[in-house]
């Protein structure tokens, strides 16, 4: 099902809407959030998430704009919880797909042949350009967790799309839609970023790359949206902690001999 919507930014031209969703009778599937920004008459959705929950996040975007006005479909990166919906969307639009050099080879194992529709997104980034002089720029942000990673910033809302930057995992029946305590919020982040992101590295490089952005919000994949108030604490909790190859030692330490 899909949870809830949300308008997050709207303006005569140019909303930006959020979409979470979860299912309570199956929880080893994970929560996962779209957004769709709907410029003039284009759409552009963001991580379209799982074939599992396709027909409940389509018919929820039709609310919104016909399927056949969604323009691009922009992926973070090529995890299934991203991108296994991805044939059903190529399907039901004209979209064409956007993600990283690195995953064009591998997104067609999720059961699409059509390589032109799929466009690739080079190391150093790309911007879509909208009406006007607004753009989403798609924004390096490598090995954090994928590879090849990208977030998105739309120029007009001053929304930051992170992907599994920023995801949280809550305790059954503790989800919220922002977060408002921020102490309690780190504990929901802290083990899925000290073990899915690179190292401490790519991190400071890519707060580095998009701290100068001004920021009305950071919406990841996965958990909350972190207001702008927060965007700070966000960031500095980011800078200190240690991740993925940081801990190596500890993992293999604790392995069996």
């Amino acid at each position: 099902m899909v949870d809830q919507s949300k308008i997050l930014y709207e303006d005569d031209e140019h909303q930006v809407i959020w979409f979470g969703w979860e299912d309570h009778e199956h929880e080893s599937l994970v929560q996962s959030n779209q957004l769709l920004v709907i410029n003039a008459d284009n759409a552009y959705l963001f991580d379209p998430g799982g074939a599992y929950i396709f027909s409940e996040v389509a018919s929820e975007v039709a609310k919104y704009i016909p399927l056949s006005q969604i323009r691009y479909i922009l992926a973070t990166h090529q995890d299934p919880d991203v991108l296994s919906s991805i044939t059903l969307w190529l399907k039901s639009t004209n979209a064409r797909l956007l993600v990283s050099r690195l995953w064009i080879r591998f997104v067609s194992h999720f059961g699409f042949s059509d390589n032109s529709r799929l466009v690739s997104i080079e190391d150093h980034g790309k911007q879509i350009r909208l009406d006007g002089n607004e753009y989403i720029k798609l924004l390096p942000a490598h090995f954090l967790h994928s590879e090849g990673n990208f977030c998105f910033y739309d120029t007009r809302s001053k929304i930051l799309f992170t992907g599994d930057i920023g995801a949280a995992v809550f305790p059954k029946g503790e989800r919220y839609l922002e977060v408002s305590d921020w102490e309690t919020h780190v504990s929901y982040m802290e083990g899925f970023h000290k073990r899915y992101m690179g190292n401490n590295l790519a991190l400071r490089r890519w707060i580095q790359s998009v701290r100068h952005l001004e920021i009305s919000s950071i919406v990841p994949q996965h958990g909350a949206i972190i207001p702008k108030e927060m965007v700070p604490q966000f960031f500095a909790w980011l800078e200190q902690l240690e991740c993925g190859t940081d801990l190596l030692d500890q993992i293999y330490d604790n392995a069996l001999a």
